[in-house]
C-alpha cells in the first residue's frame, strides 16, 4: 500500500547516507487523566528542565526508551501490537495504575527535523493488559475488532419502532 510522505522523508528513505532519524511518537489517553501521556522513542539532544523532548504541534513528547513489536500479517486475525516502556521515573505506571479502564493510543511517525509533519500514521488503537515491573510497563495494543460489530448497528424491534409487529 502507498502512503504519501513529505519530500524530505522520502529523501531521507532513498538516501544512501541521512542525518534524519524518524521518530514513534505515542500518546496515551482517557477521561481519567488530567492531561495524556506523551512519549517519544528517540533521545534527543534538546535538555529541557531536565528531560528530553520532542515538541509536536504543541505538544511536548518526553523522551523514553520504548518498543514496539508489530504482529504477524497473516490476514486470519485481527491484529494486536505490543508496546513496552522502560519504566524511568514511575510518572506512567503512576497514572496507569490510577485507570480501570481501557486508554486510546494513538502512534505516530515523524521526522525529528520536522516534527510537526506526521509521515505515517495516526494509528488508533486501545491499550489492554497492562502489566509491569521494575523495569518496564508492557501493554497490549488492538484495534478497533469491526469484524465482530453488529451490521447493520440497528435491530428492527417493537421497542425502537412501534410500527413493526
Amino acid at each position: 500500500m502507498s502512503r504519501p510522505v513529505s519530500g524530505l522523508a522520502r529523501r531521507a528513505m532513498f538516501a544512501q547516507e541521512t542525518s534524519e532519524v524518524f521518530t514513534l511518537l505515542c500518546t496515551i489517553d482517557h477521561a481519567e487523566l488530567a492531561e495524556p501521556i506523551r512519549v517519544a522513542s528517540d533521545v534527543v539532544p534538546e535538555d529541557v528542565n531536565g528531560a528530553r523532548l520532542i515538541p509536536s504541534r504543541g505538544n511536548d513528547f518526553v523522551c523514553y526508551p520504548y518498543e514496539v513489536d508489530l504482529p504477524a500479517d497473516d490476514g486470519e486475525s485481527i491484529s494486536q501490537v505490543t508496546i513496552t516502556i522502560d519504566n524511568v521515573d514511575r510518572e506512567i505506571i503512576r497514572k496507569l495504575r490510577a485507570i480501570h479502564s481501557p486508554c486510546a493510543v494513538t502512534l505516530e511517525v515523524v521526522l525529528t527535523s520536522s516534527p510537526d509533519t506526521v509521515e505515517a500514521g495516526p494509528f488508533e488503537m486501545t491499550l489492554k493488559a497492562v502489566e509491569y515491573d521494575a523495569l518496564t510497563i508492557s501493554g497490549t495494543l488492538a484495534f478497533e475488532d469491526f469484524l465482530t460489530q453488529a451490521y447493520p448497528a440497528d435491530t428492527y424491534n417493537p421497542a425502537d419502532y412501534p410500527g413493526v409487529h
